[in-house]
């Protein structure tokens, strides 16, 4: 791996907030890990989120609609969420669109190749979860889709 090629990714880890990025081929790994400041030291940097301060935990009866009802397509790798194969092109899918397992729902540019994302799944695109042009994560939900038979 080249000097390069390392300092495209600081760049990909400083420009999408991430903590940690970690390549591995030909044999070679790369692991970059940014070591956060302890929170004590920088009160301002501590985030809540609203269900934490909310209060107790909703009982199971009322709490939002089941993971059945709706299926989230993940990312495979980390990289740049792109909606669109090129600029300007229209996005991939739009919300409403029924989609099937083959159907390229969007583009990930990782280490300047762009992978066509596969739903890998039958159904309806409910909601785009991420921005176009947005860094994301490995695992991070891009979109929900509500299940056909």
């Amino acid at each position: 791996m080249e000097t390069k090629e390392i300092a495209e990714l600081i760049e990909l880890m400083t420009k999408g907030n991430l903590s940690e990025i970690e390549v591995e081929r030909e044999g070679f790994r790369l692991r970059l890990r940014k070591e956060l400041p302890p929170a004590a030291s920088h009160p301002q940097m501590i985030y809540a989120s609203p269900t934490s301060i909310v209060g107790p935990e909703k009982p199971r009866e009322l709490a939002a609609p089941s993971s059945e009802a709706f299926r989230e397509i993940r990312s495979p790798m980390v990289g740049v969420f792109y909606r669109a194969p090129a600029p300007g092109a229209p996005a991939c899918v739009e919300v409403g669109q029924e989609i099937h397992e083959n159907t390229v729902v969007c583009i990930i540019e990782a280490m300047k190749v762009m992978n066509e994302i596969k739903a890998e799944l039958h159904g309806i695109i409910t909601e785009v979860l991420v921005e176009d042009g947005k860094a994301v994560d490995f695992d991070r939900p891009l979109f929900r889709v509500r299940p056909l038979p």
